[in-house]
């Protein structure tokens, strides 16, 4: 089962299909048109610190992945080439959910004691990435 974060009302894996596939059409477009034109979006994070944010090299990655060199989209991020790889299997998921019943709720595929967790685990992971991929040059 699937939430929208402010309850537990879970919602229907057509519409979480929908939510995750703006998203990836979206990721996959901003690499597109780096790809085709060079022009990215800059990170305010890095602008400000000098840092690289637990995103940066995200357009790189999909511009690498829609080349077809998965070395260089590894390079460019290999957390969100690991966090885009494990929402695609959650995709397939929600594709067999929908094609068995397209209007039942989402099963939950994790427990749901652990979703008051995962925003903090989320959270200071990012934080030790950050400081990892920029202290240890």
């Amino acid at each position: 089962m699937v939430t929208d974060g402010s309850n537990d009302v879970p919602i229907p894996a057509r519409d979480a299909l929908l939510r995750v596939g703006s998203l990836g059409v979206s990721g996959l477009g901003l690499g597109a048109l780096y790809l085709l034109t060079g022009f990215g979006v800059p990170c305010p994070f890095r602008a400000m610190t000098g840092w690289l944010c637990p995103l940066c090299g995200g357009t790189h990655m999909a511009e690498s992945l829609i080349r077809g060199d998965l070395a260089a989209a590894w390079a460019a991020n290999p957390v969100v080439l690991v966090v885009g790889v494990l929402t695609g299997v959650r995709t397939f998921g929600w594709m067999v959910e929908v094609v068995r019943d397209p209007g039942a709720a989402s099963r939950r595929w994790i427990p749901l004691a652990w979703r008051r967790y995962w925003f903090p685990l989320a959270l200071v992971m990012s934080v030790v990435y950050v400081l990892v991929r920029n202290l240890a040059v």
